[in-house]
């Protein structure tokens, strides 16, 4: 908010240059806000993954999970008014990488009733063929290719 009354403030006073760095601002705290949601859903999407493919069985719970959580990343990476996305693939692609390590230490306490630390887990597990499922998932028409 206080950054909308400065942003006002600049161009009352005929500042644009003041305020296009405002705006700038307010641009990148907005793309950063929804990189953290789309990291926060990537991190429920990839800890039902390692469930499934650790446990090699799923349940619907975890389906419906894993549907509704690559949803999310669809809506919430799409941007309503200026067409496009807000995170390439490539760019989705790390942002699931980076959640990767939290969705891991999540799914070790779930797996086998929590009996493998996240180490051993991570050993247990392909990294990449989660990570590559997630993308299928989240991009249906394009896979990982885009």
């Amino acid at each position: 908010m206080e950054e909308l009354l400065e942003l006002k403030g600049l161009l009352l006073k005929g500042d644009i240059s003041g305020a296009l760095v405002i705006v700038e601002e307010l641009e990148e705290m907005s793309r950063d806000d929804k990189i953290n949601n789309i990291r926060s859903y990537a991190k429920i999407l990839l800890l039902h993954l390692i469930k499934q493919q650790a446990e090699n069985r799923t349940t619907r719970s975890w389906d419906v999970s894993i549907r509704n959580s690559a949803l999310e990343i669809q809506s919430k990476n799409k941007r309503r008014k200026a067409g496009g996305y807000y995170l390439k693939p490539e760019e989705l692609r790390l942002a699931l990488e980076e959640a990767y390590e939290q969705a891991l230490n999540g799914a070790s306490l779930e797996v086998a009733e929590g009996l493998y630390a996240p180490e051993t887990l991570g050993n247990m597990i392909d990294r990449n063929r989660i990570i590559d499922s997630a993308m299928t998932l989240i991009l249906p028409n394009s896979g990982t290719s885009n």
